[in-house]
């Protein structure tokens, strides 16, 4: 198998990031996070991107760093909450070890407090929230090959779990 070792999906402050970190210092090799490619990539965040170009727009970069990440990293991948929308994409994902992480709505409010500097969730944030969870649940099903639940569970726990469900042995 080419490509990551693992490549981390799931919402916005279901805790990627530091589960990735975790996972790859756990593991022995690198980490990398497709959003903090765009960040370096385009000089501004991913909310400027949004208010300056548009979802569309940005969903393109992303795709491009995605796919870019997919076939230069080797080590552990976390990738932006919304990149599981594109279906080419999700068909690069096909054949990697790919681990959902999930949490249910409460969890979110607890982790993120659903708060503005998320430009999908300037609005109503709860609602939001579970609207996009609705859109994008089976989608992140469907490139799981584990699905790792966080809620109530700390992040080197949720690491353990997932190191036990993709079967992978600690360097």
């Amino acid at each position: 198998m080419s490509g990551p070792l693992v490549v981390l999906v799931g919402p916005m402050g279901v805790g990627k990031s530091t589960v990735g970190r975790l996972l790859a210092e756990r593991l022995g090799v690198s980490y990398r996070d497709t959003d903090d490619d765009i960040v370096a990539e385009q000089g501004r965040t991913i909310a400027e991107i949004f208010v300056d170009e548009g979802e569309a727009a940005f969903r393109a970069v992303e795709k491009a760093a995605v796919h870019r990440a997919l076939a230069e990293h080797d080590g552990v991948l976390a990738l932006g909450g919304g990149a599981i929308l594109d279906a080419d994409t999700r068909a690069r994902l096909a054949g990697q070890r790919v681990a959902y992480l999930s949490m249910d709505v409460e969890e979110a409010v607890k982790r993120t407090g659903l708060n503005a500097a998320r430009p999908l969730l300037a609005v109503n944030p709860r609602k939001q929230w579970r609207e996009l969870m609705e859109a994008r649940r089976h989608l992140y099903e469907e490139v799981a090959t584990v699905v790792v639940a966080t809620d109530g569970r700390t992040p080197e726990e949720v690491t353990q779990v997932a190191l036990d469900a993709l079967e992978l042995k600690e360097a």
